[in-house]
């Protein structure tokens, strides 16, 4: 009876212990409901010290050891509730160096038109871009049709990836008719936006578009080009422009890491 009281107490002393450590503060077991997913509940309960501050941007987590013997469960379940996190853009996994907590995620306006060059800017961040593709082809039909110009009309086809303090975050793909825009080869698309350039080059003005958000993943073209892994979440923006006339000028859509940007609406 008393090596048992012992085994006790040294349980007992061992539990307090690993309750005093910051991450097993904020996951504490008594308080998890057993009617959710153990691994979901501890990626809820992460979720909300990223939320609050308590986990800071580019804070290292321990190793998935040490932070499984702290939350007291298996590494299995751990690496769930990390994925989940993961899948949500949350987490920076830097190999030979471990997971951190990914900076926040920039906003974007899903039911206004926000230039991306004015938007960031506007944020502070220094924004660029790299063409890919900058060329004259013939408009198929589902391109023809969005800008109500004949098939096979001239049209521009840009493909633009988008940096921001130089990593690729975005890769832009949009058709313009060549007669609204003669000679847009000349301009410079790395450097300028395309609605300022048709703006003040072709006395366009984008008054409003159509847009709509699909959730989609990676091919490892798009991969290889944002520097992600293939299969990575992205958010596809479709979207048609319209001048102050309602006709149409520009078709795109837009690819979006999934890591960096958030789509909110008022």
């Amino acid at each position: 009876r008393i090596l048992y009281a012992s085994s006790r107490i040294l349980f007992g002393c061992k539990q307090e212990i690993a309750k005093s450590v910051k991450i097993r503060k904020m996951i504490n077991s008594n308080h998890l409901q057993t009617t959710v997913p153990l691994y979901i509940q501890i990626a809820e309960s992460l979720l909300e010290q990223i939320v609050t501050g308590k986990l800071s941007p580019d804070e290292r987590l321990p190793s998935e050891r040490e932070l499984s013997k702290k939350l007291n469960v298996s590494r299995v379940t751990l690496r769930a509730a990390l994925r989940v996190l993961d899948n949500k853009g949350l987490l920076i996994r830097r190999p030979g160096d471990g997971t951190y907590i990914a900076s926040p995620k920039i906003e974007r306006q899903a039911a206004k038109l926000v230039p991306f060059t004015e938007g960031m800017r506007k944020r502070g961040y220094q924004v660029s871009a790299k063409i890919i593709i900058l060329e004259q082809r013939l408009a198929a039909v589902s391109v023809a049709g969005k800008l109500n110009i004949p098939v096979s009309s001239s049209i521009y086809y840009c493909q633009r990836l988008r940096l921001i303090n130089q990593e690729p975050v975005a890769l832009e793909q949009f058709s313009m008719p060549v007669y609204r825009f003669p000679n847009l080869e000349s301009h410079d698309l790395e450097n300028r936006s395309f609605y300022e350039i048709a703006e003040s080059e072709y006395g366009i003005t984008i008054r409003q578009a159509q847009q709509s958000l699909e959730a989609v993943v990676a091919t490892e073209f798009e991969a290889a080009l944002l520097g992600i892994e293939p299969g990575a979440p992205l958010m596809l923006e479709r979207r048609l422009a319209f001048d102050p006339d309602d006709q149409p000028v520009e078709y795109g859509h837009d690819l979006y890491r999934g890591d960096h940007f958030r789509f909110i609406t008022e």
